[in-house]
C-alpha cells in the first residue's frame, strides 16, 4: 500500500483527490491547516474527510519549520495547494509552499510529485497565473518524476453564473463566443490519479461537454427558471478596467486579470467525465429554493 501525501486537502479539489485515492486503496496522509474543518463538509458539494484521511498532519504551509519531515515515508505527493478565495498572496502559497514542498519530497525521494494546476497558467498576467507558472517550471526541473495536470475550470467556480441568474442578469465580454469544458471535482480526481505514476507529463483536461461562456450563461438561467438577459460589455473596456484595477491594490489587480483574461481565450481540454454541468446548475437552483 504506497502512501500519498495530499497537500491543500481542505479545498475542493483536495477533498475530492483524498476521497479518490482512499477509495483506490492508497494509504492518505493529509495535510490541512485545521482537521476540525476538514471532517466537516467542503464547499459547493465537495466530501467530508472523516474517515478517509489514514495520518493527518495539522500544520500552516507558509511556516517551514512545521513542514519538517513532512515527506518522510511518503511514496507520491498530489498537491492541490493554492489560492482560490482567500485573503493571501499566491506568490507566497502558489510558489512558495508549493517550492518549499518540493525541496521536502526532493529530500525523502518520494516517487512522484504531481500537481493540480490550471490551463493557460504560462500565459497569464496575474500573480496567481504567474506564481502557478514559475512552480511548474520548478517542478519541471525536478529529479522527482512530475505531474501537471491543467484544468479548463471547476464546476464550483461556475456557480457565480447561477448567482448573477438569480439576480435577473449577467455580465458577458464582447460577443462570449469563446469556449471551454469546465470540469466536476470528482472526475477531474480521478482523472489526476488515472495519471499519478512514475512517468512526468501534462495534460490539459476538461469535463465530458464544450461549452461557450454565452451558452453556460443560457444553462444557469435556464436553471432558474428566468429568461437569460446578458449585459455584454465591449473587449475596448479591458485595458481601462485593468488600468483602475492595477492602482486598486496587488489583490484587486490579480483577481480583475485572471477573470478578464480568462473570458478572452478558449481553454478546451481532454473531455472526460461523468458529471454534467446543467445537471450541476439544477442541483444547486434546488438547493437555494429550500433554504
Amino acid at each position: 500500500m504506497q502512501t500519498v501525501l495530499v497537500a491543500g486537502a481542505t479545498g475542493y479539489m483536495g477533498r475530492y483527490l483524498v476521497s479518490e485515492l482512499h477509495r483506490r486503496g492508497y494509504r492518505v496522509k493529509g495535510l490541512v491547516r485545521s482537521r476540525e474543518r476538514a471532517e466537516q463538509r467542503g464547499e459547493f458539494g465537495a466530501p467530508s474527510l472523516l474517515g478517509l484521511v489514514d495520518e493527518w498532519v495539522v500544520a500552516d504551509v507558509g511556516n517551514g519549520s512545521e513542514m519538517d519531515g513532512l515527506c518522510d515515508g511518503v511514496d507520491r505527493v498530489v498537491s492541490a495547494l493554492g489560492v482560490t478565495r482567500q485573503r493571501a498572496d499566491p506568490w507566497d502559497i502558489d510558489f512558495r509552499a508549493n517550492l518549499r514542498l518540493l525541496a521536502l519530497a526532493e529530500r525523502s525521494a518520494v516517487s512522484s510529485f504531481l500537481y493540480v494546476n490550471v490551463m493557460h497558467a504560462h500565459e497569464g498576467t496575474s500573480m496567481l497565473m504567474r506564481s502557478k507558472a514559475a512552480f511548474v517550471e520548478s517542478l519541471r526541473r525536478s529529479t522527482v518524476a512530475s505531474q501537471v495536470i491543467n484544468p479548463s475550470g471547476y464546476f464550483s467556480d461556475a456557480s457565480e453564473f447561477v448567482d448573477m441568474a438569480r439576480r435577473g442578469f449577467a455580465f458577458g465580454l464582447g460577443e462570449g463566443g469563446h469556449r471551454l469544458n469546465l470540469i466536476h471535482g470528482a472526475d477531474l480526481a480521478a482523472f489526476c490519479i488515472d495519471h499519478l505514476g512514475d512517468e512526468s507529463g501534462q495534460w490539459d483536461v476538461g469535463g465530458p461537454e464544450v461549452y461557450s461562456y454565452h451558452e453556460i450563461v443560457d444553462l444557469a438561467f435556464a436553471a432558474v427558471g428566468k429568461h437569460a438577459r446578458t449585459v455584454r460589455v465591449p473587449v475596448r473596456v479591458v485595458r481601462p478596467t485593468l488600468w483602475v484595477a492595477d492602482r486598486l491594490g496587488p489583490r484587486m489587480s490579480s483577481l480583475t486579470r485572471f477573470f478578464l483574461e480568462g473570458l478572452q481565450r478558449d481553454s478546451v481540454g481532454e473531455q472526460t467525465g461523468t458529471h454534467h454541468l446543467a445537471e450541476y446548475f439544477n442541483d444547486l437552483a434546488v438547493i437555494d429554493q429550500d433554504r
